[in-house]
């Protein structure tokens, strides 16, 4: 039980740091163009690599969910509206997954 707190804290600390070390450290504008790309694209890849794995995971078979995923980044590609992108990706995944299960 005792060894709960020290989580705690270390967790509390690194929450802490990650958020307050960048605020002390960047006082002005950042003009490095590469860390503001880099800065600029970390949202993007995190929820990229975080919604991959669910994509394929969420339906009863993953070919289902690549068909969907792949259709879905094509539909995208073209400009189709997001929900026009997502409601063509349940389609997809329905139609699939009716043949195959």
């Amino acid at each position: 039980m005792e060894q709960i707190y020290i989580y705690l804290f270390v967790m509390s600390a690194v929450t802490i740091a990650i958020r307050l070390v960048p605020l002390t450290l960047i006082r002005g504008q950042v003009r490095n163009q590469f860390l503001r790309s880099f800065l600029y694209y970390v949202p993007y890849v995190t929820l990229a690599v975080m919604t991959f794995p669910a994509i394929l995971s969420a339906t009863q078979t993953p070919v289902s969910g690549a068909l969907a995923f792949a259709a879905g980044i094509a539909l995208a590609w073209y400009g189709a509206s997001l929900f026009k992108v997502s409601a063509a990706c349940c389609v997809i995944v329905f139609a699939v997954e009716l043949v195959l299960c």
